[in-house]
């Protein structure tokens, strides 16, 4: 492993930072990182700690901590900000903060850095929390606070992570990805100085006051937008990617500071989601964090970002194995699943390859009039729709197929007519002065609720532990905005994500149970695509799209926000379809998790020949997704973009696959594949398996020249180097 860099302060703990009375003054600095990474550290004129670079090893130097910002920026009650505007910097308490302590160490493979800070005021301690993995140019962060004083605080807004003297906002681009049902993952790029203008701030006296920021809102964290962003550096490529990994609501906003450009990572605010925390005496409250990912172009950034996301996330087999998933609900059975239709989807099903099989909504509505949405909540099975040995005829056959069963449940909402609506006590749900919420016919339960807890591990424990389910499809198709106001909650978006964090909670509870147990995480699709929520389960949805030609954007995005082998992306051929649109809805989920539906029991055998030969090809290819970083040689993409690419590099890059779609235009493309330009190289075209329906030249600079003479038209290519 590599070593630590030296902390060029001295020892670990204290430093050159040194103490007189209740402030601090500067002998020097200190570093702190890896071989992938370097955070550099010094004080400011006002007594605050700044991170003043973070970069590379041997990057730029680092910058003038008066250009950089405070490690802590918050406002409380009583404590705002030295200045109006949209912006959380300059605020009184975090020009209050001085240097106290720091310390550094390692588990495993990750290294950590504390940083203690005090405001004498008010007695509040702040504990800056920085990791990293080793050998990835990527830094967590978080803060703790603590209330050492004998008055209560209120706390309105506290930052994650803070970086100041970026480049100038004339040189940056801004790239962020906007997230809306069944159009997820749609990044688009635009200048900073398009929304931060430049005001000459010498004429004026004063920095900016413009800020470019973006929030999420209600219990949809990523409805509107990914909680992620990036700035790219015109001309060198230079690329800053970040995500804030909160469960509810976030933010974070760039503006003009000092000549330079701050980039400011916050979970909930006040001002955003009616977020207010209370901290009395010795009690302790901590952020959501931050994450950076620093690296000479965007690819590169998105390449460090998924192994992060592989580092943080809980450990499980799936990871691994990645197992094809029928589901039936998509284009398919919609809600209305029966014996008699299951049966022969089932054995179909399990003749194309699939190995595991989920009953999607529905199997519990034992009602004539759509019940499934508005009387859920108990989880029993109904009776209606498997009458004859109930639905243990259904996952018996199954496992008799040889593959696994799996349901969709959607445990935080309790229907209307549900007979829990009344049973569970009023505090086991969401509310606000003193009124249970609804939406769309549902109330949300609130997991820090004992009584709500307590029945959903008894419905877990029986489906899993009684009936044998090895999947579970868990949904969440509303959304809840500002949040809940149980007893003891000082404001709904505190509510909203204390619900949020005790779910997670939940989660893991039952993974330790049923630690064979597969989750896949959906809101809609790709509603809830947050980092927190990630790291616990096994897949996310990626999208309820159900055209087959507006996927493409979908799932060429999708590895941005999700590592491949957690990335569910559907294929679902029909009978219907010709052998082109079969291959087109197969093809784009081979570098993915494979989400097969579709009436394959209704197909001829030519049809689903093509699907086996799908899947046959994905089993083949699988474990290397596991391990691979996704680039996109065309950018990425477009919602109308006629061609798209995606590709999936190992990390020896001996493996490359790539995924080419057409949707119109010329017939011919040509694509870099930069990393492959001076090595010799095999092509192989892995899909369409039979009859490939393009062909794939290479050319003597390396570039792919790719032909698809129809449309739509799809490949999958493996290219292997020596």
């Amino acid at each position: 492993m590599p070593g630590l860099l030296p902390v060029t302060s001295g020892p670990s703990r204290g430093g050159t930072l040194s103490g007189r009375g209740d402030g601090f003054s500067v002998r020097g600095g200190f570093s702190w990182g890896h071989c992938a990474l370097r955070a550099e550290f010094a004080v400011a004129a006002d007594g605050t700690p700044r991170l003043v670079g973070l970069d590379r090893p041997g990057g730029p130097r680092p910058v003038d901590p008066e250009s950089a910002l405070p490690l802590v920026e918050l406002t409380a009650l009583g404590h705002g900000s030295g200045w109006s505007g949209t912006r959380f910097t300059g605020t009184a308490l975090g020009t209050r903060l001085k240097y106290r302590d720091h310390r550094t160490g390692r588990r495993g493979d990750w290294r950590w850095l504390h940083i203690e800070l005090h405001d004498p005021d008010t007695g509040l301690t702040a504990f800056v929390e920085l990791t990293s993995p080793d050998g990835l140019p990527v830094l967590r962060s978080r803060v703790r606070l603590r209330n050492d004083g004998i008055d209560p605080l209120a706390l309105q807004s506290v930052s994650s992570l803070l970086l100041g003297g970026l480049p100038a906002p004339d040189t940056l681009d801004v790239l962020r990805a906007r997230n809306d049902w069944l159009a997820e993952c749609r990044w688009y790029t635009e200048p900073l100085r398009g929304t931060v203008a430049d005001i000459n701030g010498a004429v004026h006296g004063h920095a900016s006051r413009a800020a470019l920021v973006l929030a999420g809102r209600g219990s949809w964290p990523t409805d509107g937008h990914l909680p992620m962003g990036a700035l790219a550096e015109r001309g060198s490529g230079r690329t800053w990617l970040w995500q804030v990994e909160s469960p509810a609501g976030w933010r974070w906003d760039l503006g003009e500071s000092a000549h330079g450009t701050h980039l400011a990572l916050n979970g909930p605010t006040d001002a955003e989601h009616q977020w207010r925390v209370g901290l009395g005496t010795g009690e302790e409250f901590t952020t959501v964090p931050g994450v950076l990912a620093v690296a000479s172009g965007l690819d590169e950034a998105m390449g460090a970002l998924t192994s992060y996301r592989r580092a943080v996330r809980r450990p499980h087999s799936d990871h691994n194995t990645l197992p094809v998933v029928f589901n039936d609900y998509m284009n398919t059975l919609m809600g209305d699943p029966t014996t008699e239709k299951l049966l022969p989807l089932i054995d179909a099903a399990a003749e194309a390859g699939a190995e595991f099989f989920c009953v999607d909504a529905g199997w519990y509505d034992d009602s004539a009039d759509g019940g499934w949405w508005d009387g859920v909540g108990e989880w029993l099975p109904s009776t209606r729709r498997f009458p004859d040995g109930g639905i243990g005829v259904v996952l018996d056959r199954i496992r008799e197929r040889g593959m696994v069963p799996g349901l969709w449940l959607e445990p935080e909402v309790v229907g209307v007519r549900s007979p829990l609506a009344a049973a569970l006590p009023p505090d086991a749900f969401f509310q606000r002065d003193g009124i249970r919420l609804t939406e769309q016919g549902r109330h949300q339960l609130d997991l820090r609720h004992p009584a709500a807890r307590a029945h959903l591990d008894t419905a877990i424990d029986r489906i899993v532990g009684e009936w044998g389910v090895g999947y579970l499809k868990l949904d969440y198709n509303i959304v809840i905005a500002p949040g809940t106001t149980a007893p003891g909650d000082l404001s709904p978006g505190a509510g909203l994500l204390g619900h949020a964090y005790a779910y997670l909670d939940w989660l893991s509870e039952v993974l330790d149970r049923h630690p064979h147990l597969v989750i896949e995480n959906c809101a809609s699709g790709g509603m809830r695509m947050d980092g927190a929520t990630l790291a616990v389960t096994q897949l996310q949805s990626t999208s309820d799209q159900q055209d087959p030609l507006r996927y493409p954007p979908i799932a060429a995005a999708a590895p941005s926000a999700v590592p491949p082998e957690q990335g569910a992306v559907w294929a679902y051929p029909q009978p219907e379809y010709d052998d082109d649109l079969i291959q087109f809805t197969l093809g784009g989920a081979l570098l993915g998790r494979i989400h097969l539906s579709g009436h394959l029991d209704r197909m001829t055998k030519h049809q689903l020949a093509l699907v086996q030969y799908a899947l046959v090809t994905y089993k083949s290819i699988r474990r290397d997704l596991a391990r691979a970083v996704p680039f996109w040689p065309l950018g990425l993409p477009g919602w109308t973009d006629e061609w798209l690419a995606l590709g999936m590099r190992s990390p020896d890059d001996r493996t490359t696959y790539l995924t080419v779609w057409r949707r119109g235009g010329h017939r011919e493309l040509r694509l870099p594949i930069d990393h492959l330009a001076d090595r010799e190289v095999r092509v192989e075209i892995l899909h369409p398996s039979s009859a490939p329906a393009g062909s794939v030249v290479r050319d003597e600079d390396g570039a792919l020249r790719v032909t698809l003479p129809r449309t739509p038209g799809v490949l999958l290519v493996r290219l292997s180097s020596t």
